[in-house]
């Protein structure tokens, strides 16, 4: 099956990519740049990964997200919040609708090379905080990617019920490099450890009991996460 991958260049899509290259002919990997304040650091990962894999990247550049849109995640934002990934704090980062923008540029791309899926790495543990990653928007969005395609192009979507600490466990069986993948909101030479990513990314590799590849710029006790 020829499929495109949604490549940020953080931990969740590296592996989803590397699981697709395993199983599916992966024709390309799409990256966006949409202002974030991290986009410079997760995008050369996400190259680096493609050329590892001899896979054509393409990375499309949206501005206007960052000129019109309204996220502390932006870098026409405020600052991006500390604390645990599930915090209502973190809802400051979200960037309203944003999967669902990149998902229509991934389709159109996904049917004008003749592919007939596209991968995306939602997981589990961004349901608290984004509504664009839970199964209800991704079932409508993949019927709407289906109904609105000739080639009827699905959303694949392998990680939508898995953990972080789940997928650490799954590349870490696969030998992918994660220390050649980026997850800290802030951007910087060096990730914080602190921001709500950080901490979700040293709290996955601790509850897989895989050893953490990642220089960061600190690193306190994890903070508990927020009552249901």
């Amino acid at each position: 099956m020829k499929v495109v991958v949604l490549l940020s260049g953080g931990m969740d899509s590296v592996t989803a990519l590397y699981e697709a290259n395993a199983r599916d002919d992966v024709v390309a990997a799409l990256s966006v740049d949409y202002g974030a304040k991290h986009n410079a650091c997760e995008l050369p990962f996400a190259a680096w990964h493609c050329e590892a894999l001899s896979i054509p990247h393409e990375v499309v550049s949206l501005p206007f997200v960052d000129r019109l849109f309204r996220s502390h995640l932006l870098t026409s934002g405020d600052a991006v919040p500390d604390g645990h990934y599930e915090e209502e704090s973190m809802k400051q980062t979200v960037v309203p609708f944003r999967n669902a923008i990149m998902l229509s540029i991934a389709t159109g791309f996904a049917e004008s090379l003749e592919a007939a899926g596209v991968v995306i790495a939602a997981h589990a543990g961004d349901h608290a905080i984004y509504p664009d990653c839970r199964e209800s928007f991704m079932s409508a969005m993949g019927n709407a990617m289906e109904l609105g395609t000739y080639a009827h192009v699905a959303l694949i979507r392998p990680f939508i019920d898995m953990t972080k600490t789940d997928i650490v466990k799954r590349a870490a069986a696969q030998q992918v490099r994660l220390d050649k993948t980026w997850s800290c909101y802030k951007g910087g030479d060096v990730q914080c450890g602190t921001c709500g990513t950080c901490v979700e990314r040293r709290e996955a590799f601790l509850c897989a009991g895989v050893q953490d590849p990642t220089t960061y710029l600190a690193s306190p006790p994890l903070p508990e996460r927020p009552s249901e």
